[in-house]
């Protein structure tokens, strides 16, 4: 059995994760979270980097206006974020790094949790834990639907109780707090600032997703699915529907032409392929031949390799339909993430860490099914040698992750926590 974990962890983790949920914050807004990370690691003795000391800004993906990001920082600001560190993020630069050393040389094994929320509106039903434990969301349209909450939770746990059992052992240890995981947004910004560079040991959590028993822990997971976002703006000409519809060049119609054709594209034979448009707006008035529209896709694969041959795909689809029209259409991508299998030494680590942190059941992979941006820190780890895989955590869930009335069973933080912390005590104690 790993060693007895404070007494008092249980009730923090908590504290922890219920203040996270009523102040739910999205990608590279989450300043009050990300501060008060950062805060709490420095209250416990860890080395803290934050800011643009562990993200690159200009590899950031999708960046939310700067309105925006100036409104998200005063909404912190007044909801009790510790100014020093708000400070010290910058304009969206909300990732946090603590970094445990013990002194003696040795493996560095990196922990990631992800800090941010969701645009879903959360449910008031009588039903509903939060409700009625009365910490629901206080920003209204937003939520932590995803157990992001409850993820930030366990990595300060494990800073909590960390240094002490690791007082012994050698080699150090990395908390990576990250922000914009929804939308795979983040994390492609902090492994270009290097903060994987010297990991030799990466281990990804999530609690949920298809692993619904609490005390039940997944040692890896399957059907990661890789994917690219892209947001494709078309350029038309404007003019009057009735008068003189021959000297426009109507957007909406190519972009609406796009949205048909790109879900015609072949589905890939070497493995599972996907294809959505999630979004489609444009023009000004039903009396005018539409100049402009937007559509939001996104594309997956089992593996990288399909992933990027069905974005090739899609955007040659887009190009082809706007030459169609007469139109022009300009590409950006907006998030992406990669298909990184689980390697074997790190999932055999993950099931010893569960035998003796006292998992009730324990099981090789159970499926992702969707898509998730650790997996490039993960291929940035086993790039250079080191070992990764994504472990998922089991809580119930009453609801579907991004679903309204999603929650979790806030038993399986202290779960996480003595799982991880067994992980730690197995690599540094050697």
């Amino acid at each position: 059995m790993t060693p007895a974990l404070p007494s008092t962890l249980a009730s923090e983790l908590t504290h922890w994760r219920r203040d996270f949920h009523r102040y739910p914050e999205l990608g590279f807004c989450e300043f009050r979270t990300a501060s008060l990370v950062a805060a709490t690691l420095e209250k416990f003795g860890w080395q803290v980097a934050a800011g643009a000391e562990v993200m690159r800004a200009d590899a950031r993906m999708e960046v939310p206006p700067a309105s925006e990001i100036t409104a998200a920082r005063a909404e912190a600001l007044r909801d009790g974020a510790d100014p020093a560190w708000v400070a010290r993020l910058g304009d969206g630069l909300t990732g946090v790094v603590g970094t445990f050393d013990t002194g003696r040389p040795g493996p560095t094994v990196a922990f990631r949790v992800d800090l941010d929320a969701l645009p879903v509106k959360e449910s008031s039903e009588s039903t509903h834990l939060p409700s009625r434990e009365h910490f629901t969301s206080t920003r209204p349209g937003r939520m932590h639907a995803c157990g992001h909450d409850g993820h930030a939770a366990i990595g300060l746990g494990l800073a909590r109780v960390l240094p002490a059992l690791l007082k012994n052992s050698r080699g150090k240890i990395k908390l990576i707090f990250q922000p914009a995981e929804e939308g795979c947004r983040g994390a492609k910004s902090m492994v270009a600032a290097g903060v994987l560079g010297e990991v030799d040991y990466y281990f990804a959590t999530h609690l949920g997703i298809s692993l619904t028993e609490t005390g039940a822990v997944a040692c890896g997971t399957d059907h990661i699915l890789a994917t690219t976002k892209l947001d494709a703006t078309f350029h038309g000409v404007a003019a009057h529907a009735g008068v003189d519809p021959h000297l426009g060049r109507n957007a909406l119609l190519a972009a609406a032409t796009a949205t048909v054709q790109l879900h015609a594209i072949a589905r890939h034979g070497a493995g599972a392929s996907r294809i959505n448009v999630g979004l489609l707006e444009g023009g000004s008035g039903r009396n005018v031949i539409a100049d402009r529209a937007v559509l939001k896709l996104e594309v997956r694969g089992e593996t990288t390799p399909i992933c990027a041959w069905m974005a090739v795909e899609a955007e040659r689809i887009l190009r082809a339909t706007a030459a169609l029209h007469d139109v022009t259409v300009s590409i950006e991508n907006m998030g992406e993430a990669g298909s990184a299998p689980c390697d074997d030494e790190a999932r055999a680590i993950v099931r010893r860490a569960a035998e003796k942190s006292g998992a009730t059941r324990i099981v090789e992979f159970s499926p992702l099914g969707g898509s998730e941006d650790a997996t490039l820190m993960m291929d940035a780890v086993q790039a250079r040698g080191g070992k990764a895989t994504y472990l998922l955590v089991g809580t119930p869930l009453p609801a579907g992750h991004h679903h309204p009335r999603f929650d979790i069973d806030e038993a399986a933080l202290p779960k996480a926590v003595a799982l991880h912390a067994a992980i730690a005590a197995e690599i540094l104690g050697r």
